[in-house]
């Protein structure tokens, strides 16, 4: 798979605000003095921790002297968009966000869009697995999708809210299988935690999320992994990905750095070039590494007509599952 495409599959063609780190370099050694970084989440999710570990890379290797790491929290990141489009022209300010931003504008029916930003640069992916119980009667990936075309109501498969990027992978997954997404069974959740309570309680039959959630129970034997939604296996983890298995499915739930609209030239220059050299960087490499995330990096150039390929590909799947 070419990695400039975020969605890929036959299917698809169609806080600690405030906290702050000085660094021992002299000021004239950073990109950017003072950097505001704005999450449009509540702590401790994937934005979030993408935001942080990227606050404390650049502190690490000089590239801010300063930093502050706000979250904004509500409905998918439609609370914080519209917020973050009136810091117009602000250079020194950065969102952390991805693809479900781009879905739950669509589910939620938004006037704003995350293309009305400044794109700086797309970073991470992470891969989505599709897991059931221990106890489930399904072994194989063709098993749950045999089942799934029997009778697609009667299999309720649980994950994030209605609409994200989990849901999206079940009906790209029923898309390759032949079966219409809007007849099927998705519980969705606002918190993984919920997720797993119902799944482990066997109240559902399977479950889709990034494979940071979901790894803890499967290492730990509580749940069968069924398949991943990355083009090539992940590192050190021992499960075959759905295209592997003959489902044409690719799907990363992909997180960027976005700037306002309307900034100076030399402004998004400059970020640009801190994003560059922090992806560049050895820090960087191995949290990508240790977190089990997947390198997606595009520069300014590459990431905007990206994104708008992106919007067109969600927008066409998300009609598909029913909404608007």
């Amino acid at each position: 798979m070419n990695r400039r495409d975020f969605l890929s599959s036959a299917a698809a063609g169609c806080a600690l605000a405030g906290a702050a780190g000085l660094l021992s370099r002299p000021a004239a050694a950073q990109t950017v003095p003072s950097l505001h970084i704005i999450v449009p989440a509540a702590a401790g999710g994937g934005w979030d921790l993408t935001g942080r570990t990227m606050e404390k890379v650049l502190r690490q290797t000089g590239g801010i002297g300063s930093a502050q790491v706000e979250n904004i929290a509500g409905a998918g990141g439609s609370v914080a968009l519209p917020q973050f489009l009136r810091m117009k022209g602000e250079n020194d300010l950065v969102m952390v966000t991805g693809f479900t931003m781009v879905s739950a504008c669509i589910a939620n029916q938004s006037p704003y869009s995350i293309t009305s930003t400044t794109p700086i640069a797309r970073l991470t992916g992470e891969a989505h697995v599709l897991v059931v119980p221990q106890a489930s009667p399904f072994k194989t990936l063709d098993e749950f999708i045999a089942a799934l075309k029997a009778n697609p109501k009667r299999l309720p498969v649980t994950g994030g809210t209605p609409g994200g990027s989990d849901h999206i992978t079940l009906g790209l997954i029923a898309s390759s299988a032949g079966i219409n997404p809007r007849d099927l069974n998705w519980i969705g959740y606002d918190g993984g935690g919920q997720v797993q309570t119902a799944l482990l309680g066997n109240h559902v039959q399977a479950g889709i999320s990034n494979w940071s959630e979901f790894s803890g129970q499967v290492v730990g034997g509580r749940l069968r992994p069924l398949g991943l939604s990355c083009d090539q296996r992940l590192a050190g983890v021992d499960i075959p990905t759905f295209k592997e298995q003959g489902v044409d499915v690719v799907i990363f739930n992909w997180r960027g750095v976005f700037a306002p609209p309307g900034i100076a030239e030399e402004g998004k220059a400059k970020l640009s070039k801190l994003i560059a050299d922090m992806v560049a960087s050895d820090i960087w490499k191995k949290e990508v590494e240790t977190r089990k995330w997947v390198d997606l990096y595009l520069p300014n150039n590459e990431f905007t007509p990206a994104l708008t390929d992106e919007v067109t590909s969600i927008r066409k799947i998300m009609g598909r599952l029913g909404f608007a």
